[in-house]
């Protein structure tokens, strides 16, 4: 039986990454507005390792699960 927290996990870690590319990757003049902190790296930050740690959960209850 397939653990909802690697799926999960697994969407939040790509969209974290895909944030953390357009944040690196994007015109710091776009970020005038909100005091020149770049909300998309940060978020991308965080989402990736939200993401990684439900992968690492659903990945130790499988593991558990087939002992």
């Amino acid at each position: 039986m397939i653990d909802i927290r690697l799926p999960i996990g697994g969407l939040f870690a790509l969209l974290g990454i895909v944030l953390i590319a357009f944040g690196a990757e994007s015109d710091p003049s776009r970020y005038v507005k909100s005091l020149g902190i770049n909300i998309d790296l940060y978020w991308g930050i965080v989402l990736l390792i939200f993401g990684a740690i439900m992968l690492l959960l659903g990945r130790r209850r499988s593991r558990a699960a087939k002992s």
